[in-house]
């Protein structure tokens, strides 16, 4: 399983492409591509918003879902994904996270 993963332009953001066909400075709604066409689908997005000068650094990497999240497996991009590794008070893991509504009803 693979997600698409830049940085923005204007701020240097990292952020995740969801299938909203939106740029998310979280990776909890990242679009997750199960095979190679989806790959491929993501790879031709993320080369558009290249293009456009929205993001840089364009690159699809390996993530799994672990207990309904999506986790990157290369630690670089787990450091990106959650925020500095010295003040977790700060940066990504600090903000509040989305709520699964069928997770939280218990469905």
């Amino acid at each position: 399983m693979k997600v698409l993963t830049a940085n923005r332009l204007t701020d240097g953001e990292a952020v995740w492409f969801g299938s909203d066909q939106v740029w998310h400075e979280t990776i909890d709604y990242a679009e997750v591509a199960h095979d190679k066409p989806a790959e491929e689908r993501l790879e031709r997005l993320g080369k558009d918003s290249y293009a456009r000068n929205e993001v840089v650094d364009v690159d699809l990497i390996d993530v799994e879902l672990l207990e309904g999240e999506i986790r990157p497996l290369r630690l670089r991009e787990r450091i990106r994904a959650a925020g500095p590794t010295n003040r977790t008070d700060l940066g990504k893991q600090a903000r509040p996270r989305p709520v699964d509504e069928g997770f939280a009803a218990g469905i």
